[in-house]
């Protein structure tokens, strides 16, 4: 995908469609001459819906469209008719997209399965037409509701990458180059920082025609947390993948304190990453040779599984894929179990 194309931020003015007003009229016919209140009430307004679709992967459709304004209800008229509802507005939005209020920052809700459907904005109410307040006191109501106003208000769309596994490390750590030799995902590489400006998904094939999906995201630099570098651009793309895996060159001065350093902004920024599974890769392994290799086990941190990897000779790339899997496929028969459970107690 083109970076220019990889749109994951977008802030748009939602217009509601206001109601359609209730109508004041009274049955005449040639049988009734002076008949009872029959004003239909008015139509609702057209509602600001967001989508979910599998098929799309980036926000690209919203960037220049600015505004978005649906329908105004029409009003109710005579014999008891409602007015029709305004047209409705529904925005096709990728997995993962988050809706937020521009003003306060507020969360409104996250879309996360296909032709999954939420309101963004809604429409004002159809006013009541004059058979609504007819009573035994007041035979012949000469008022009716107006339709309620639309709203109109500035809303932030953020995509959230999906995967299952997420890539993380400083720039020049090696992650297009691994996203490149295990997927068929064509990222830019480059020799500088920052190469990565977008992320970039492939799909891992495995045995038995099983697969799983990486996402290469922009490179983190310290103080990210605080927006330093693509800070939040970057961080709020790992909160969607399952599993974290940590890049660290081999010759790196100190790979304890990379780690550390890495570890500390998913923190500041979000402590529910830490709870995500982590796998540290050593890449460039093939510019040290075993007595190296030795050399660098006391500096690995403890308490992460590790592997030796380089991707351009294409070195552990097996075994890394066997770690992922089995850390991927354990979430998965958990996530089927909780599954059973939950369906079990609802069925009792």
């Amino acid at each position: 995908m083109a970076s220019q194309n990889f749109v994951d931020y977008v802030k748009i003015c939602c217009r509601s469609g206001a109601g359609g007003a209730g109508s004041v009229h009274f049955l005449r016919d040639r049988s009734n001459p002076r008949g009872g209140p029959d004003g239909g009430d008015g139509g609702r307004g057209g509602h600001i819906i967001v989508r979910g679709n599998r098929n799309v992967w980036t926000l690209l459709a919203l960037k220049y469209r600015k505004h978005v304004i649906a329908g105004r209800g029409t009003n109710g008229s005579g014999n008891h008719k409602s007015g029709a509802n305004g047209e409705d507005i529904v925005l096709e939005v990728p997995l993962g997209t988050v809706a937020k209020d521009e003003e306060t920052g507020e969360v409104h809700f996250e879309i996360t399965e296909h032709d999954e459907e939420v309101i963004l904005v809604a429409g004002g109410r159809g006013g009541q037409g004059n058979a609504h307040f007819k009573s035994a006191t007041n035979q012949t109501p000469r008022y009716a509701q107006p339709g309620e106003e639309g709203k109109e208000e500035w809303k932030i769309l953020e995509l959230k990458v999906l995967a299952d596994v997420g890539l993380v490390g400083f720039p020049n750590a090696g992650k297009s180059t691994l996203l490149s030799v295990m997927t068929a995902a064509k990222p830019k590489i480059a020799s500088y920082a920052f190469t990565t400006l977008v992320p970039n998904l492939g799909l891992v094939r495995y045995r038995d025609s099983q697969s799983f999906v990486i996402a290469d995201i922009p490179g983190i630099i310290e103080k990210a947390h605080e927006g330093k570098g693509l800070g939040h651009r970057f961080l709020r793309h790992i909160e969607r993948n399952a599993t974290l895996l940590f890049m660290i060159p081999c010759d790196t001065d100190n790979i304890k304190k990379e780690y550390e350093i890495l570890l500390n902004e998913l923190r500041m920024f979000n402590e529910e990453l830490l709870d995500k599974p982590r796998v540290l890769a050593l890449t460039k392994s093939d510019l040290i040779d075993d007595e190296l290799r030795e050399m660098l086990i006391p500096e690995i941190p403890k308490g992460i599984p590790h592997i030796f990897i380089s991707s351009v000779a294409q070195q552990g790339l097996v075994e890394l894929k066997d770690l992922l899997w089995s850390i991927i496929s354990k979430k998965l028969d958990e996530a089927a179990a909780a599954d059973q459970w939950s369906f079990e107690a609802n069925d009792n």
